[in-house]
């Protein structure tokens, strides 16, 4: 279950999300989505609410991951925007220093959440050679209709979705999150 402070449509202050998650807790995994928050601010929003993840957009880096450890517990995702093609030295540091890398299509106008998907098939042979079995998260575009064609490409460890599940932005659809979460537990997205 995310939370975004990292601005848009889906922004929400702390003293909601701490509704939001309270309703998640205890079977979900908390998750705060962060921009150009810094590293004290991260902490301190993530420490509050007891998060289990911090995610960060805005193009980390190995350094923003570190600095945001130094002052946090829990597990620390870096968000790569995917350009079209990967690059592999730096998408390699971001696997060494994150505890998993969250793959997100670049769009210039926003940091995430805009339902553009990624080119699974364009990327999947070199994400594989940079990756080496650690953590990967995916989001972009991700539908119930094509969550498990993009699993089975990816093989990631988590799947994110925000647009693919919403009648418009930041408001979730039910059904479609239901649909969502059957086509995540379909045997071709698992494997």
């Amino acid at each position: 279950m995310g939370v975004v402070f990292a601005g848009g449509p889906r922004l929400v202050t702390v003293d909601h999300a701490a509704d939001v998650l309270a309703a998640a807790r205890p079977t979900a995994r908390t998750v705060g989505v962060f921009g150009a928050q810094s590293a004290a601010e991260i902490a301190r929003v993530a420490t509050t609410l007891a998060l289990d993840v911090v995610q960060l957009h805005g193009d980390p880096t190995p350094a923003d991951v570190a600095l945001v450890r130094e002052r946090y517990d829990g597990a620390v995702w870096a968000v790569c925007r995917v350009r079209g093609t990967l690059e592999p030295a730096p998408l390699l540091e971001l696997f060494q220093a994150a505890d998993a890398v969250l793959l997100d299509p670049h769009a210039p106008d926003a940091l995430g959440g805009t339902g553009r998907q990624l080119a699974w098939d364009a990327i999947a042979a070199e994400l594989a050679a940079v990756r080496r079995g650690r953590p990967l998260v995916i989001a972009g575009g991700l539908t119930p209709a094509n969550v498990a064609a993009a699993a089975a490409t990816l093989a990631p460890t988590v799947v994110d979705v925000s647009s693919g599940v919403e009648q418009r932005a930041g408001i979730k659809d039910h059904d479609l999150m239901r649909r969502f979460v059957a086509a995540v537990a379909t045997p071709e997205c698992i494997a």
